[in-house]
């Protein structure tokens, strides 16, 4: 990957960044330009294959689940997009592989199918597997999501049923046996800590950091060092791997961008 100086706003449309994103090898995807003009991807081939995005108000969490998930489905992915908020990912809507669920009902059905479909993978012996596309399972607002299923399960639990949440449970199953199946989880927000197990170090491979407070970077990065100083900059966030951290300008790209990019990439707009 080359290295860019790093601009302001990386918008897709920026000049050879959308040859640079296609270049890239399957199961790749660019986060966006380091200062130091180098490209910061993750890679869901490594040792923990998922990517946590934490960001407060206005710090492009929802563009840099977008983005990522775009990248992956462009590879021939298939996605289930979880919107609690009904309107943070209308791209997600229509398209053939990709499942949008955003009411709670809808939310736990699709959870617990994906738990089916975690298991199923499972079972595939080796060729099987690697001809079944990757799943990314993109879940926005996961705090408000978890709760709301927490809620929903409560509801109508029965006293043989186990205490945890079935939707629950599936999405914590995928992150820890997802790379064994092509599974793979990019959540945006802070669970509360317990909910799904662990450590969020412990499971994401990528931590994605952009305006949080001092307290929020030492849980979900503990082992980073000290939180830096925010940056006021539009999508300008800090990336956390191998406990390495990148200050990166991440890729902008609208609704309109990654709906033309996947269903006419010949158009020279997209």
């Amino acid at each position: 990957m080359n290295k860019t100086a790093l601009p302001t706003k990386l918008s897709f449309h920026a000049p050879d960044l959308r040859e640079q994103i296609e270049a890239l090898p399957e199961g790749t995807a660019l986060i966006g330009i380091s200062t130091h003009g180098d490209a910061i991807a993750v890679d869901l081939t490594g040792e923990c294959p998922h990517v946590l995005v934490c960001t407060a108000t206005g710090g492009g969490g929802t563009t840099v689940l977008r983005s990522l998930t775009a990248q992956f489905l462009h590879q021939g992915a298939h996605a289930l997009v979880i919107d609690p908020k009904r309107i943070s990912h209308l791209w997600a809507r229509g398209l053939p592989t990709v499942t949008h669920r955003g009411n709670v009902a809808g939310i736990h059905d699709a959870l617990v199918g994906l738990g089916e479909e975690l298991a199923r993978r499972l079972d595939l012996n080796d060729s099987e597997l690697d001809a079944t596309p990757r799943l990314i399972v993109s879940v926005d607002s996961a705090y408000s999501a978890l709760r709301q299923l927490t809620r929903y399960w409560e509801t109508f639990r029965g006293k043989d049923d186990p205490h945890t949440s079935p939707a629950v449970a599936a999405l914590e199953a995928a992150l820890w046996t997802g790379r064994a199946a092509r599974v793979h989880v990019i959540l945006d927000g802070t669970p509360a800590p317990g909910v799904l197990g662990a450590a969020p170090h412990e499971m994401f491979g990528t931590v994605i950091l952009a305006r949080v407070s001092a307290s929020t970077w030492q849980r979900l990065a503990p082992l980073a060092g000290p939180a830096p100083k925010p940056s006021k900059h539009g999508g300008r966030g800090h990336v956390v791997q191998r406990e390495e951290v990148h200050e990166t300008q991440t890729i902008w790209m609208t609704d309109a961008d990654v709906v033309t990019w996947l269903t006419d990439p010949e158009d020279p707009q997209s």
